[in-house]
């Protein structure tokens, strides 16, 4: 009997490679598994299975991950206010664990001898899928043409050409990660310093151009509402704010950063909903959290951000981290409005019965009354003391 290898499957350029690959030139049984993190329609997940079973795989399988994705990592994104480099959601970042996980349990569940992705050897995805597997599925062997054999998309491309697979590969050029958290796009712009993607590259187009306010509710940290609606979950709450927010090409970006492997790289994305829904957040924070709270949240969020960018989800310190962030979401209830144009977005304000901005102590650089001048004058002689004392003792 053939050995069996369970790829993961995206029916992209790569993974297209993998499935006639693993079959023709290693003699495997191809599984392949392809895991949904909020980013396909049904109608994209069956297309998907047509392609797998056309490519000769012996069982595709579907796996649903949206809930546990979000229960388990966004809200904790939301919470932490993570933007990598304070531009970039973690789109693929965040997906690519829980993709991980489903994948490791599908294959010990169908007893497969291999198992495979389609990263290549100069991206952090290759790290991200092999450290789930080396702690999940340790005694099963990861394969991975695409990074064992150097291969350019160009190379793939005359190779399932010659094998006959009739794919858009104009379109394949690009590579495309859809998910509930933002879609991330590759291509040969993305390999240089100086490009920008092309606007077809994009998979959300501008079609609305008169601007428009949004309404997000939020209750303990989670958006619970959008325009005065409530809705049964915050997973259907994010995808109608990119329902509403998309077609404005709002959030749309190229990030820059240090990759796990040591080397810089770009990546574009689209994520209207997580960057309005992380802004709204923020602002709402801003207004009901203590100084105190705010700082350590940075702090622990970024931190939190990087762990998960670098595939560290499952070290036990980040259950730690996001007992703390999850305690700080106490107050963060109430209401943002934001404005939507073109191209982007900006913040109206906010209304939270939690709001420390209370005109019942003070009105910022106009009217204080919750203390008097000569409190003011005490609390300034005596915060300024030491440093005082310093430059007294110091001076040249």
């Amino acid at each position: 009997m053939k050995k069996k290898v369970l790829l993961a499957f995206s029916g992209g350029l790569d993974t297209t490679y993998c499935a006639i690959w693993l079959a023709k030139e290693k003699g495997l049984e191809v599984h392949t598994a392809i895991v949904n993190t909020g980013g396909f329609s049904a109608d994209e997940l069956k297309k998907i299975e047509r392609h797998a079973y056309s490519l000769g795989a012996k069982k595709h399988y579907a796996l649903d991950e949206t809930d546990n994705y979000y229960n388990e990592c966004i809200r904790f994104l939301i919470y932490g206010n993570v933007l990598r480099g304070g531009v970039y959601p973690l789109s693929v970042s965040a997906e690519r664990v829980f993709q991980s996980k489903a994948i490791a349990l599908q294959a010990k569940k169908i007893k497969a001898d291999f198992i495979a992705h389609g990263s290549t050897g100069a991206g952090n995805d290759q790290v991200r899928f092999d450290v789930i597997f080396n702690i999940l599925i340790p005694e099963i062997k990861v394969l991975t043409p695409i990074r064992e054999m150097k291969l350019s998309r160009e190379d793939e491309i005359i190779f399932l050409k010659e094998n006959g697979v009739k794919m858009d590969f104009e379109k394949a050029l690009y590579s495309i990660n859809k998910g509930l958290w933002g879609t991330s796009v590759g291509g040969r712009e993305t390999l240089t310093s100086d490009k920008a993607l092309p606007e077809e590259a994009y998979p959300t187009q501008l079609t609305k151009k008169n601007e428009e306010e949004l309404e997000l509710g939020f209750e303990k940290g989670e958006l619970a509402y959008v325009n005065g609606k409530k809705f049964a979950n915050p997973i259907q709450a994010i995808q109608k704010v990119q329902e509403i927010a998309a077609p404005f090409a709002i959030g749309r970006d190229i990030h820059i950063g240090d990759t796990i492997i040591g080397i810089k790289g770009r990546v574009g994305f689209e994520a209207s909903a997580p960057l309005i829904i992380l802004k709204a957040h923020a602002m709402l924070e801003k207004h009901v959290l203590t100084k105190w709270q705010s700082h350590w949240k940075e702090q622990m969020g970024n931190w939190y951000g990087m762990m998960l960018h670098e595939g560290q989800f499952l070290d036990p310190v980040m259950r730690n981290v996001e007992t703390f962030m999850e305690s700080t979401q106490k107050n963060v209830t109430g209401t943002v409005k934001v404005q939507l144009a073109p191209y982007r977005f900006s913040m109206i304000g906010v209304i939270s019965k939690h709001d420390l901005m209370s005109s019942e102590f003070g009105k910022y650089g106009e009217i204080n009354n919750a203390w008097s001048g000569e409190d003011v004058k005490g609390f300034s002689k005596i915060i300024s003391n030491q440093t005082m004392i310093y430059h007294r003792v110091n001076e040249e």
